[in-house]
C-alpha cells in the first residue's frame, strides 16, 4: 500500500475535511498546506499526485494520536524517516486505545483470522527473534475492519 492510499483511507474514516486535516498535522509542528493534501489525496492515475513520505504520514498519524487521545507533557513525538505498515498499525492501536483482543476482534469481522501470536509479533523490537513484517494484505483487512467498525457506527 502507498502512504497516500492509507492517508486516503484515514480521511475518509474519519470523514475529516481538509482544513481538519491540516489541524493535525500542525498538532505536532509539520506544516501543510491545502494543496499539500490536495495533492496527496489525488487518484493514482493523476499526474498531479504528490507522493507522500513516510515522515509527513508519520507526522499524520503522530498528529491523529494527540488529537484523539490528547497531548503528553513535553515536545510532540518526533516523525519516523522510514515508516513500516508495523508501524502503522501500532500507531492505529494507539491511536484508538485498542487491546490485542481488540485488534483480533477488528480482523475477525472482515474474516481475516490471525492468532495472538501472529499478531504480537507485528508489535515487536524487529531485532526480535520473533518480529514479523506486517504485509500489506494485513494492513489493508486492519483498515478496512476499521472502516467498517467505524463508518457503520
Amino acid at each position: 500500500m502507498t502512504n497516500n492510499d492509507i492517508f486516503r483511507r484515514l480521511r475518509y474514516l474519519f470523514d475529516y475535511g481538509d482544513t481538519k486535516m491540516i489541524e493535525i498535522f500542525n498538532l505536532v509542528n509539520h506544516e501543510v498546506d491545502k494543496e499539500d493534501v490536495s495533492n496527496w489525496l489525488r487518484k493514482e492515475d493523476d499526474i498531479e499526485l504528490e507522493e507522500m513520505t513516510d515522515r509527513e504520514l508519520a507526522s499524520f498519524l503522530n498528529g491523529l494520536i494527540i488529537k484523539k487521545r490528547g497531548r503528553r507533557e513535553g515536545p510532540p513525538p518526533v516523525s519516523e524517516d522510514l515508516l513500516t505498515n508495523n508501524m502503522i498499525i501500532r500507531k492505529l492501536k494507539i491511536t484508538f486505545s485498542y487491546r490485542t483482543e481488540d485488534i483480533l476482534d477488528l480482523f475477525d469481522s472482515v474474516d481475516k483470522s490471525i492468532s495472538k501470536h501472529e499478531l504480537s509479533a507485528f508489535f515487536r523490537h524487529p531485532e526480535s527473534r520473533n518480529y514479523e513484517e506486517c504485509g500489506d494484505q494485513y494492513l489493508r483487512y486492519f483498515l478496512n475492519a476499521l472502516q467498517q467498525k467505524h463508518r457503520n457506527n
